[in-house]
């Protein structure tokens, strides 16, 4: 795959400063690039390296004045590291949507429809009455249940797993062993110690650009006709764990090892970090930001909260807490030193 400095121009929406006919293969990083390859300058520590990379072409801003001769081209736009993240996301579709065909052994159901422009691995199983939209990527060793809906420009990574009746949209990434439609944990106790499975009936709704990373899990809804909903552009890191009957809101990130506990609602552009752990039947208000293992079991009814620390405190609270924190051990010799004078004084009286 090779374009020229003036088609990534076109595509950035910028302005080439140089030779427009420039050949670019790859991307790179700005000190480490080759001829052939193109950089972005963002962070203004780096401007070092552009007056001694190897590169043909490098994105930078409509704000940078060079302070010496520059080889490579440049390509002008308003911000170069959004720039080099829409040309990351181009170069990731075209290897990752290369592929078409039919690779066998693999299986098809009855009255199941299928797009054009198909990949499926070999090991592939896709079940009756599935309808998959065009240009969907199915890779090895990937299950599709009954009844499953995907649409337009999916990508279903290896060993993924997709349970009957769930519904994925279009331009959705999931990756190497995710679970979709899984049983949510219910169990109801019984007199004799025991517990007795609650069958779960419902289904997992993904919406639109989403991306979900490898060994996530998402549960289905408990009662038929409900749904697990993931909203539009949310985008889920590896190793997440989605109860039942949770719905999280549009472009809301969630870091590895998190887990959401059933029928609670996450809300919209949220931002939760690592090894977080959400109480069941709870809702989260939009723009809510939750540090690294915060652990929520109450409601978050005001948008646009920051919590930190266990348990958890709003950012405020939190830092003057820390700050308190930092001088404990000053506080206590303090209170020994204390407790010393006033012992003297005791004795002092004492004797008198």
């Amino acid at each position: 795959m090779e374009f020229t400095t003036a088609q990534i121009a076109a595509l950035l929406g910028g302005k080439v400063k140089g030779d427009p006919n420039g050949k670019i293969r790859m991307l790179a990083k700005i000190q480490d690039a080759k001829p052939g390859q193109i950089a972005f300058l963002a962070n203004p520590k780096y401007e070092q390296f552009i007056y001694t990379t190897q590169a043909t072409a490098v994105i930078v801003s409509d704000q940078f004045e060079p302070k010496k001769e520059i080889t490579p081209s440049l390509i002008i736009v308003k911000d170069p590291y959004s720039s080099f993240t829409v040309l990351l996301e181009e170069y990731h579709k075209m290897l990752n949507f290369q592929k078409s065909g039919v690779e066998e052994p693999s299986h098809v159901g009855e009255g199941t429809v299928i797009g054009t422009n198909i990949y499926r691995g070999a090991y592939s199983y896709v079940g009756n009455q599935v309808r998959i939209g065009d240009n969907v990527k199915i890779y090895p060793n990937v299950f599709i249940g009954d009844r499953v809906v995907i649409g337009d420009n999916t990508i279903l990574h290896a060993g993924v797993k997709i349970y009957a009746g769930t519904r994925v949209g279009s331009n959705v990434t999931i990756h190497a062993g995710t679970v979709l439609g899984s049983d949510g944990f219910g169990f109801a106790p019984q007199a004799d110690g025991t517990y007795k499975t609650i069958p779960q009936l419902g289904h997992v709704v993904i919406e639109d650009n989403v991306s979900i990373g490898a060994n996530t899990v998402i549960d289905c809804a408990t009662m038929m006709g409900d749904q697990t909903i993931i909203r539009k552009g949310v985008k889920l890191d590896n190793l997440i764990q989605i109860a039942h009957n949770v719905e999280i809101g549009k472009n809301t990130v969630i870091a590895a090892q998190t887990g959401v506990s059933g029928s609670t609602r996450v809300g919209e552009n949220c931002i939760i970090a690592g090894q977080v752990g959400i109480g069941g039947h709870i809702e989260i208000a939009d723009r809510t930001s939750l540090g690294g293992q915060v652990g929520i079991t109450s409601s978050v009814t005001e948008p646009g909260q920051q919590f930190f620390g266990t348990p958890p405190l709003r950012l405020k609270e939190f830092f003057r807490s820390f700050a308190l924190f930092k001088k404990l051990p000053e506080l206590n010799n303090r209170v020994r030193e204390l407790e010393k004078l006033q012992q003297g004084s005791s004795g002092a009286v004492q004797k008198d």
